[in-house]
């Protein structure tokens, strides 16, 4: 695909990228010691992707789940269904009135899913964070294991912050400019980084740092 760059579709390519990463930089040799082999974590691409984040978005996982178990049951799972629910349909399955909001705009935004397979991960992160409700953390998650692009990272995440901050011995945590300036020397295998972060961060801190 032109301009997209590597794709990860199999733990193969994971591995591949694993092995990249500990070759170029030691330290990540110690981390895949400790993670042993690193999750593919690709997840389906399109609309059910994103109104999840926004359900997920400062509430617990159990109320994340809570509410898209509400909107299942009354069929608010596409773009057209949400648009006729409006307002009153979403508060009823529980979304609060930012996250109506979000929800909206996300279902009127017309987005080609599609076509984002097809275009830069610059371009996919512009697309997406046009859209209220979609940050640019959200957008680059979507990138890394929705598209499946090798060479993306969230550097504004707390758990790779603080899992680069342990594996490298820093005296504070990253910022996330810090964090992005470091990932450069990842290239082209960012996405593989993070996987490699993620999993460290939960063995150094015994839990999860995304699900």
């Amino acid at each position: 695909m032109k301009n997209v760059g590597r794709i990860i579709t199999c733990d193969a390519d994971v591995a591949e990228g694993a092995a990249w990463l500990a070759n170029t930089q030691p330290r990540f040799a110690d981390a895949l010691q400790a993670t042993g082999p690193l999750p593919l974590r690709l997840r389906a691409d399109g609309f059910d992707a994103l109104i999840g984040a926004i359900i997920s978005q400062q509430v617990s996982v159990a109320s994340a789940n809570a509410m898209s178990a509400k909107m299942d049951a009354q069929g608010l799972t596409h773009e057209a269904a949400i648009i006729s629910a409006g307002e009153e349909g979403l508060r009823a399955a529980g979304l609060s009135r930012q996250k109506i909001r979000y929800a909206l705009a996300l279902a009127q935004s017309g987005i080609d899913y599609d076509a984002l397979r097809d275009v830069p991960n610059d371009e996919v992160i512009k697309t997406l964070t046009a859209i209220p409700g979609v940050g640019t953390w959200t957008a680059q998650i979507y990138a890394m294991f929705s598209l499946g692009r090798a060479d993306v990272f969230a550097e504004g995440d707390l758990a790779l912050q603080e899992a680069a901050k342990t594996l490298f011995d820093l005296p504070v945590r990253p910022k996330p400019k810090q964090l992005a300036q470091m990932a450069e020397a990842w290239s082209p295998w960012r996405s593989v980084a993070a996987r490699a972060l993620f999993s460290y961060y939960r063995v150094v801190k015994q839990r999860e740092g995304i699900t």
